[in-house]
């Protein structure tokens, strides 16, 4: 799927969403929970209909990126399942260090 700044992708199997912040030059497929994220808000009942068990899974307004597609996800809502692109895991991003102030 060719992705596009400001797009937001929703988990099939759980309450996981996110908005797309730097887009990827190529097609990639980004998954949540090992299955693939789709543009269309899923109704209230699907949600949840069970996500693979992940480490911590996503977390509200932390950003996850593949530095290597230079793309970028922001979390807003989160759920259990981990975010993958093209069958690898999403790095979550860190904080930079601000200067010291002498």
């Amino acid at each position: 799927m060719k992705l596009n700044v400001g797009l937001t992708l929703y988990s099939a199997v759980d309450s996981t969403a996110v908005i797309v912040v730097r887009a990827a030059e190529a097609d990639v497929s980004v998954t949540c929970g090992g299955t693939e994220m789709t543009t269309e808000k899923p109704a209230a009942a699907e949600a949840g209909a069970g996500a693979a068990p992940a480490q911590g899974g996503t977390l509200l307004g932390k950003r996850y990126t593949d530095e290597e597609l230079g793309l970028e996800l922001l979390c807003t809502k989160p759920g259990p399942g981990a975010l993958a692109v093209n069958g690898a895991p999403l790095e979550l991003k860190q904080a930079k260090p601000l200067p010291a102030s002498d």
